[in-house]
């Protein structure tokens, strides 16, 4: 297990990394937050992906076919509605990891990846399990 800080220092190891952030997709706020920004405000960021996050979890069209109620088998902690987002535009990828939690789950890992120098499904990969590794509460 691990924490915020040490979790989003690992996530800017990552090739290409620019910025990492934990955000609550309920309210748009950084939990924590390294590195750069993009449009170089941290919270405006934060809201606006938040934004982007929450459309995807509400809609049932995105849900997976077996746990599209937002739970897993009984006594499984509840899984987010959606796995990841990936949005890419001419020069980086922003990732969206949905983290896993015991509680409600409304938090993901924002990941801001330089696209000359990032590997996109490397990013994908250790960001699930980062996800996985960190402890929220």
């Amino acid at each position: 297990m691990q924490g915020i800080d040490e979790c989003l220092l690992e996530a800017m190891r990552l090739p290409g990394a620019r910025g990492a952030a934990l955000v609550d997709w309920t309210s748009g706020l950084a939990l924590g937050v390294v590195g750069e920004s993009p449009g170089g405000d941290q919270e405006a960021a934060a809201a606006e992906a938040a934004e982007l996050a929450r459309l995807a979890a509400e809609q049932r069209a995105f849900a997976s076919g077996s746990s599209a109620t937002g739970a897993g088998a009984a006594g499984d902690e509840p899984d987010p509605p959606v796995e990841d987002l990936i949005l890419s535009n001419r020069d980086s990828y922003h990732v969206l990891r949905f983290v896993p939690t015991s509680f409600d789950s409304s938090v993901f890992l924002h990941l801001w990846l330089a696209r000359a120098e990032g590997n996109l499904a490397l990013a994908r990969i250790r960001l699930g399990e980062m996800a996985g590794r960190l402890e929220l509460g």
